[in-house]
């Protein structure tokens, strides 16, 4: 019998929908739409046209998180090509995107305080049956998606989803928003939708190996590819570097992992939080992986739907170790806000539990607390964003990601329903994109560029999380979800110099908590914490 062969650790498996990386909204088929047709078309057709224009801006390190395409000028007639086949490919969701805008258009000039009734007969075919007209409580028309039959309907495209296997070199990568995700010498690209059992099989195969000749059958590899297939995979048994919590440390071991991604254990339980993993490198910093992971997650915690916490990436591969999937509760329907569980049950994850603001989950030995989550969505009605609290009997430790104190308020009333915690992990990206970098392609009204400027993708600034730390008064604070890690660079596009606004803010609250006795420190690459 031929000897089986494991993925290699160093691999890389980039999930993509119509060739671009897949995060939130390139899984729901409404934002999906949007996104293709104002923002990954268009920029694909302008590199096509004039690719020094992008060279030239990608030079200023303020705008690699813009939508600028990150490849070669030789590259523009091959990418010429794919804006041509994306447009026949991806012609239904392009007609979806002009029925969104068509929707909004009708409403906009008719739903002016009368009965909406009358104007379901004149929704556009793609929409009908899957939107509720409705107005706000000022008599505005707007339309919400009924989103579990959006999935069940044909825009939601499995034959648009691919997954590209690809040999790293170091941790550079192009910024996944605005550059597709293309075969070359290095990488692999595979028709395999995310839930299909040779998609389950390939994202568990760094543990559970078969012969290389069933790996290519089940994946549908042949002819001249099978070679380049063949060195994605690797005859050298797997072995978890996972070390079991120790007695006597108290019970709870706390473990960063780079950029969000926190890893609280005792030695019946595991809770991970927002996984962004590196792969095995010789680069620095030292960087924990997936082999470092326990086998099982009993619980694995997601903060928000940005692309750099709710990374596909990290969490198809640990598909089959989640116990409990838990997200945010979304509003319900609004374009601006798709729902991550519906995402994700369609993505193939089984167990997508929803939790709300302040809604408590039993754990063995503890809870998980919802918490709400402020500021860093560009004031949009957004409401899929939670931090978590996360309880082992007398022990709390609070997970506020990219949370922005805008009404210290909130945080007096925290206080009193949840207590002081031991440990605040809290992002201080203050310096973020404006808004529409990311939602830009969602909007039927671009806003002014002043008012794009002033609502920016921001977390606390040093004031504000001082204001933070005074009135949750935790033990001590770990400046976490700074984007600083290599490998979080292609999600993030962040590189800082010691003159950055994150990190000038930063240094002055970690002097301010010290000054105040409260212990601080800003994480970077991989430790244990507590």
């Amino acid at each position: 019998m031929t000897a089986p062969v494991f993925l290699r650790a160093d691999v890389a498996i980039e999930p993509t929908v119509h060739r671009f990386y897949a995060w939130l909204h390139a899984l729901a088929p409404q934002t999906a739409a949007l996104q293709l047709a104002n923002a990954k078309l268009p920029i694909l057709e302008s590199f096509a046209r004039n690719p020094a224009v992008h060279a030239a801006a990608l030079k200023r390190p303020e705008m690699r998180g813009g939508p600028f395409l990150d490849l070669p000028a030789s590259a523009a007639a091959r990418i010429g090509t794919l804006a041509a086949e994306l447009r026949d490919e991806a012609a239904p969701a392009l007609e979806l995107a002009q029925a969104i805008g068509e929707l909004g258009a009708l409403l906009q000039a008719e739903g002016q305080g009368a009965s909406l009734e009358a104007l379901y007969a004149r929704v556009p075919e793609p929409l009908r049956g899957l939107v509720e007209l409705v107005y706000d409580p000022e008599h505005r028309a707007d339309f919400r998606f009924l989103e579990p039959l959006v999935y069940a309907s044909p825009h939601y495209d499995r034959g648009a989803q691919r997954l590209v296997l690809r040999e790293l070199e170091g941790d550079a990568r192009a910024f996944v928003l605005s550059t597709p995700r293309l075969e070359d010498e290095r990488s692999l690209e595979l028709a395999l939708p995310f839930d299909s059992e040779a998609a389950r099989a390939l994202f568990d195969g760094r543990e559970s190996g078969r012969p290389f000749e069933e790996w290519a059958e089940l994946c549908g590899v042949d002819g001249e590819r099978r070679a380049r297939f063949e060195r994605f995979f690797t005859d050298v048994t797997p072995r978890s570097t996972h070390v079991p919590v120790p007695a006597g440390n108290g019970g709870v071991r706390v473990r960063y992992l780079g950029h969000a991604c926190v890893l609280l254990e005792t030695r019946d339980v595991a809770v991970l939080i927002d996984p962004l993993l590196g792969y095995p490198s010789a680069s620095e910093p030292p960087r924990l992986s997936f082999a470092d992971l326990p086998p099982r997650l009993d619980y694995v915690l997601i903060t928000h739907g940005h692309q750099d916490h709710f990374v596909l990436e990290s969490l198809l591969p640990l598909r089959s170790r989640i116990g409990t999937l838990v997200v945010p509760r979304a509003s319900g329907g609004w374009l601006e806000d798709p729902s991550p569980a519906h995402a994700l049950r369609a993505a193939g994850f089984a167990n997508v539990r929803e939790l709300d603001e302040l809604e408590r989950l039993p754990i063995e030995g503890g809870e998980i607390v919802g918490l709400p989550f402020l500021g860093e969505h560009g004031d949009l009605r957004v409401r899929a964003k939670l931090a978590h609290l996360v309880r082992f009997g007398q022990r709390s430790f609070v997970c506020a990601a990219d949370s922005a104190n805008l009404e210290p308020k909130l945080y007096d009333l925290l206080r009193e329903q949840v207590g002081r915690p031991e440990l605040l992990f809290l992002g201080m990206e203050c310096d973020g994109a404006p808004m529409s970098w990311l939602y830009g392609a969602l909007f039927r009204t671009a806003p002014k560029r002043a008012h794009d400027q002033s609502r920016r993708l921001c977390g606390s600034n040093a004031e504000r999380a001082w204001s933070l730390v005074e009135r949750l008064a935790p033990e001590r604070v770990c400046i976490y979800a700074m984007g600083q890690e290599p490998w979080c660079r292609f999600i993030t596009s962040i590189e800082y110099t010691p003159e950055s606004a994150p990190i000038l803010e930063s240094d002055r609250l970690i002097e301010r908590c010290r000054a105040s006795g409260v212990a601080c420190e800003r994480l970077y690459g991989s430790q244990t914490v507590v």
